[in-house]
């Protein structure tokens, strides 16, 4: 796995920090690069003028008597709020709370009064009840007046491990340390951070091979290594043939999914479909080979090509009992299969059937409506998603603005890229069609669904505003070379 796209939860992130300083680098001075780093990015940003810095009781806070040294000592005009009393801090807090040779007053609304830049260094990640009180009543009033805030590891009042809000007030810009936690990246946490920047404190990256993290940000690093590569001597059965189940009335998802799978690089994608819907599939495509069914028989008959190498069956297909005997057809053959929209939903009532029936390669892509249906759970999103697939045995791309694919086997990676034109219609359909366009050519499930869906974002993110997702599919070679 990458070490660049690594996520590390709160526990794991104090982990590394104890790990680096048994190896020889002390508290105080890791907490001095901290806060010097956040120093460096608000003189990058903003000219000297009038901060305040709400500073807790821990080590965010003691970051932040480091942030309000180094500003003073650049030209600007500071004023430290305490939350708590400073003779109760320790360890490497109470070293640099006394290297602060300013005043030090409450953390209350009136710290703020003229300031044009507001450091929240007041909780880090780890925080686990609700944030309320006198800082959070600074902070609202610095954002009301317009001040810049800038936050320490996490606004606070976001949990570093699942986003959640709790009391946060909106930053302009996050410095965060060594590598992003899942907070950053999941909702509403990710827009409460504002500009995300991580900086780097002198932690090894060697000590993610003792951490082991299970958590990725989806990013290219992250699979390009599984990439299928073609060959000059190959053919079209080489690069895998995909296959697609069309309904018989709404035909347009299944044709937009077969459309996404050639472009992905199948060799061969074929789409069946009921014989009276035949002459409307076959009229709107020309790359795309279309099959008519006329029972289940054909099915049968198709199925039994060992040429076809993946299948997705649920957009378009409608909730019917065909749809649910013909998503276990394909589970029967143990090759990769991915199901979507309405062949997730013929499963609500009896999950256990279709879990029972996955016993090949599989991927679940269901929006929260959907998820909610075949799984009843709780939590955050990047747990649910994680317990879905160990639940159910697939892996499971648990769609929204942020993403979440997670693997049987533990993993996990959160997806940031997708802008937010991708809200429109037939847009998941794309994204099935592009993960199986993957699958067919051999690629495995994990590192399909997390390329599919990152290139879906990059692809709407070149289009712009006016996308419809049948111009995506036309998108993907331009992102696959750039």
């Amino acid at each position: 796995m990458s070490d660049e796209s690594a996520l590390l939860t709160t526990e794991e992130m104090s982990r590394a920090d104890r790990l680096t300083i048994e190896a020889g680098t002390d508290g105080a001075t890791l907490m001095a690069r901290a806060g010097l780093a956040v120093a460096s990015e608000i003189r990058r940003r903003y000219p000297p003028g009038r901060a305040a810095v709400l500073c807790g009781p821990g080590n965010n806070g003691g970051d932040g008597f480091v942030v309000a040294r180094h500003l003073a000592r650049a030209g600007w005009r500071v004023r430290l709020g305490l939350l708590g009393r400073a003779e109760d801090l320790r360890g490497e807090a109470r070293h640099h709370a006394e290297r602060w040779t300013g005043a030090i007053e409450p953390a209350t609304p009136a710290i703020v009064d003229g300031a044009s830049v507001v450091v929240d260094a007041v909780f880090g990640a780890g925080l686990s009840r609700p944030f309320d009180g006198p800082a959070q009543q600074a902070l609202r009033a610095a954002s009301a007046a317009g001040a810049a805030l800038i936050a320490i590891d996490v606004p606070s009042g976001v949990a570093g491990d699942t986003g959640a809000d709790l009391g946060a007030t909106q930053a302009a810009l996050t410095v965060t340390f060594f590598r992003k936690k899942p907070g950053h990246l999941l909702l509403p946490g990710r827009a409460l951070c504002g500009e995300l920047v991580v900086r780097d404190i002198g932690i090894a990256p060697g000590v993610l091979r003792t951490l082991q993290p299970s958590c990725f940000e989806n990013t290219p690093s992250l699979w390009r290594h599984a990439l299928p590569v073609a060959s000059a001597d190959g053919n079209k059965f080489g690069r895998g043939h995909a296959l697609v189940y069309g309904g018989g009335t709404t035909t347009g998802a299944a044709r937009m999914a077969a459309r996404a799978a050639a472009r992905a690089g199948a060799g061969l994608t074929s789409l069946v479909v009921p014989a009276q819907a035949w002459a409307v599939y076959a009229g709107a495509l020309t790359s795309i080979m279309v099959r008519a069914l006329h029972g289940d028989a054909d099915l049968a008959v198709i199925l039994a090509d060992p040429r076809i190498t993946a299948m997705l069956i649920g957009p378009g297909a409608g909730t019917g009992a065909d749809t649910r005997a013909h998503a276990l057809a394909m589970l029967a053959t143990r090759r990769p299969v991915l199901l979507d929209a309405d062949a997730i939903t013929v499963f609500a009532a009896d999950p256990a059937r279709l879990f029972a029936a996955i016993a090949g390669p599989c991927v679940l892509t269901p929006h929260e409506g959907e998820f909610a249906r075949l799984f009843r759970l709780d939590g955050d999103k990047l747990a649910r998603a994680r317990q879905a697939a160990a639940l159910s045995g697939a892996v499971v791309v648990l769609k929204g603005s942020d993403t979440v694919v997670a693997s049987p086997d533990g993993r996990a990676a959160i997806n940031a890229n997708a802008p937010p034109t991708l809200a429109t219609a037939g847009s998941g359909d794309v994204l099935g069609g592009l993960i199986l366009g993957l699958l067919a050519q051999g690629t495995a499930a994990f590192e399909a669904a997390c390329a599919g869906v990152w290139l879906h974002g990059a692809a709407a993110a070149l289009s712009g505003p006016g996308l419809l997702a049948e111009d995506l599919p036309d998108l993907v070679p331009v992102v696959l070379r750039g």
